[in-house]
């Protein structure tokens, strides 16, 4: 689905806005169209309430502002070993093989659906990333031939950074999306491995 498709927005808006949107179309439809056409109409704004549960239950199931500052606390003081299996148990978790890299450019490959990428989260604890740490992730994933790459960050990036993960389709993942995908993890499982 592309992500600036009307049902994309819907789903990462609220949920009641799908439900809106769901009971305009209806209304319209039952007001505009011939009675006999207005079941049909009204039955056009299906997708709209499919959309609305979709997105009632990720917002349900969405951790709270406390939990995810709860777990930005572990992460941040957790060392390297600990942070890097809660990462690798994380993308486990979500159906990838992981496969751990000896390199000072990239930490992982992750690979699903045979789509294979890069993933540089050593440097996770910095309060800032310059662009040096996203060239080399770009030429690790050249390197190894890979899709993608992913830049993890509980710090912000510099705005050359940010634009340079940009043009070269760089997937950063910041403090409140890492939270989100270590949250289960990132607790005494994580520290284990």
């Amino acid at each position: 689905m592309a992500e600036k498709s009307l049902f994309a927005v819907l789903l990462r808006s609220p949920w009641w806005m799908s439900i809106g949107v769901a009971l305009l179309a209806a209304g319209i439809a039952a007001a505009v169209l011939p009675a006999a056409y207005v079941p049909y109409g009204v039955f056009g704004a299906a997708p709209f309430l499919v959309t609305g549960a979709i997105a009632g239950w990720r917002q349900l199931r969405a951790p709270s502002q406390a939990q995810l500052e709860a777990t930005l606390q572990r992460l941040g003081a957790m060392a390297w070993p600990q942070f890097a299996g809660a990462v690798e148990l994380a993308f486990k978790r979500d159906g990838h093989a992981v496969e751990r890299l000896a390199r000072s450019d990239a930490d992982f490959e992750l690979t699903k659906a045979g789509r294979t990428s890069v993933l540089s989260c050593k440097r996770w604890k910095a309060a800032r990333t310059g662009i040096e740490a996203l060239r080399e992730l770009h030429a690790a994933q050249r390197s190894r031939e890979a899709v993608g790459s992913v830049y993890m960050t509980l710090g912000e990036l510099s705005d050359n950074a940010r634009e340079y993960a940009r043009e070269n389709g760089i997937r950063v993942m910041q403090a409140s999306e890492v939270a989100t995908l270590l949250r289960d993890v990132a607790g005494s499982r994580g520290k284990h491995k």
